[in-house]
C-alpha cells in the first residue's frame, strides 16, 4: 500500500485491521516468515494510529475558566 493511501484511511479502519493481523498472528497456520511480515504491518498500522491521535489531540480545545476557548494542553 503506498504512503499517501495509509493518510486516507480512518481510525476504526486502522484497529480494524489491527484486529485482522491479530487474529493471523495467533494463528498456529501462519508461518513464522508470515508472522514477520504481519508483525511489521501491524507495527506501521500501529505508529498511524499514534500519529493519528497526537494529531486530534494537538486540535482539541478546552474551555477556559472564563468560558472562552484555548488550545489544548497537558
Amino acid at each position: 500500500m503506498a504512503e499517501n493511501q495509509k493518510e486516507e484511511k480512518t481510525l476504526e479502519e486502522a484497529f480494524s485491521e489491527l484486529d485482522v493481523l491479530a487474529d493471523k498472528l495467533e494463528d498456529r497456520e501462519t508461518s513464522l516468515e508470515d508472522s514477520f511480515r504481519l508483525y511489521k504491518q501491524g507495527m506501521g498500522l500501529l505508529k498511524f494510529c499514534n500519529d493519528k491521535l497526537d494529531t486530534v489531540e494537538k486540535k482539541m480545545l478546552q474551555m477556559n475558566e472564563d468560558g472562552s476557548l484555548g488550545e489544548f494542553s497537558r
